[in-house]
């Protein structure tokens, strides 16, 4: 129910989502990937409520624990990272956000989901945006931004196809980025 509201009504189905999930710790606390669940639910709400800081807690918190139940390679840490980075990126993070999708996701999402999963697409998308939008970014920074997206959006066109949202919004990045050429 929580989850289901969350998507129409996140601040209806906040109340909903923080009793399941303290009904998992309490009632199924040995279910780790119930409360892992729960939690996530949880965290992708508060996102939709624009509350990114309380998000990010929880979203670290939740790829700590994949890490350590999972492994760094599984689906469901590669998910709970990929969440984990989007915080970042909304928050700015942008320092934090670059080492953790470079030498920990995008390096276990190739290996173990393959160059063309949306989850490795959506997290190479990540970075490319964290390396435009930081006011720090060299030069260098924002050429591999533009290596970045031109893969993405070419497997996003090849696997999703060009009317795609996640196409569009990978195309848009690059043009933002090629502007941000044109006007340097």
């Amino acid at each position: 129910l929580g989850q289901s509201l969350s998507n129409l009504r996140p601040e209806e189905a906040l109340p909903v989502i923080v009793a399941s999930w303290a009904l998992n710790r309490r009632y199924w606390s040995h279910d780790e990937e119930s409360i892992l669940g729960a939690q996530t639910a949880l965290a992708n709400c508060l996102t939709k409520l624009g509350r990114d800081n309380e998000a990010l807690v929880l979203t670290r918190e939740i790829y700590a624990r994949c890490v350590t139940i999972f492994g760094v390679s599984h689906d469901r840490t590669i998910l709970s990272g990929a969440n984990t980075s989007g915080c970042l990126l909304a928050l700015e993070l942008y320092e934090e956000l670059k080492p953790m999708v470079r030498d920990q996701l995008l390096p276990a999402a190739r290996r173990s989901l393959g160059a063309d999963h949306d989850l490795t697409l959506r997290t190479s998308h990540n970075l490319a945006v964290a390396l435009m939008g930081n006011p720090e970014s060299t030069r260098f920074d924002l050429l591999e931004a533009e290596i970045i997206l031109q893969d993405v959006v070419q497997r996003r066109r090849r696997v999703f196809g060009p009317a795609h949202p996640n196409t569009q919004s990978s195309e848009a990045s690059l043009s933002r980025l090629r502007a941000q050429f044109a006007n340097s």
